[in-house]
């Protein structure tokens, strides 16, 4: 009977085998290894080109720093002309107050009613008068609430008086002055001499 050794063919591909294994296992290394350079040289060239695109941002910035300053000195100047345009239209509005509240109360004076006294008090303004009857009273102070420059039209008081042999009615009533065109007048004033001249000044006229 004849004998064959297979011991060296067995080592032989053993040896094949792990030869073909480390052979994979090199070419896997090789594959990552090349993957994770070109990965690393992709991250560098993108952050050079970062670095690069904020570099030209800032001397894009400082190459426009004149004339964002100028836009600034540009606004500045407007809000400057504004606010002053502002000062002399408040200005404007509050000298004509006076001359519109006068006009108010001769054009809204009915007949057979005249006006004594007109005095700026810190509440509002008071008007004194004398009228032939109670009805006359009622429609003046009608067409004063009917006024943009009145409000809160108060009778304060009404007495029969003589004057003169005739028997007239001796009236007061208080109002709130206010200016369509400003602020209203509140009680104690506005705070503000621009919206609260037309009562001071209406009130002086008529003393």
């Amino acid at each position: 009977m004849i004998r064959i050794n297979l011991l060296p063919v067995r080592e032989a591909r053993r040896k094949a085998n792990l030869q073909q294994f480390g052979l994979m296992v090199a070419l896997a290394l090789g594959i990552a290894i090349a993957g994770i350079v070109l990965f690393h040289l992709s991250m560098m060239h993108e952050i050079s080109s970062a670095q690069s695109g904020v570099v030209q941002m800032k001397q894009q910035i400082d190459a426009f720093k004149p004339q964002l300053a100028q836009v600034e000195q540009y606004r500045a100047k407007k809000a400057d002309i504004e606010r002053k345009l502002g000062v002399i239209h408040d200005l404007d509005r509050s000298r004509s107050g006076p001359v519109h509240v006068l006009d108010e109360l001769s054009s809204h004076v009915p007949e057979r009613l005249w006006l004594t006294s007109m005095e700026a008090v810190s509440s509002g303004v008071t008007l004194q008068g004398m009228s032939l009857d109670n009805e006359v009273v009622a429609t003046f102070m009608k067409a004063l609430e009917d006024s943009p420059y009145f409000q809160d039209v108060e009778l304060r008081s009404t007495e029969l008086a003589e004057r003169d042999g005739l028997k007239l009615n001796k009236f007061e009533i208080h109002a709130l002055l206010k200016n369509p065109e400003v602020t209203p007048v509140q009680t104690g004033g506005t705070g503000n001499p621009a919206a609260d001249a037309p009562v001071r000044a209406a009130a002086a006229s008529t003393r």
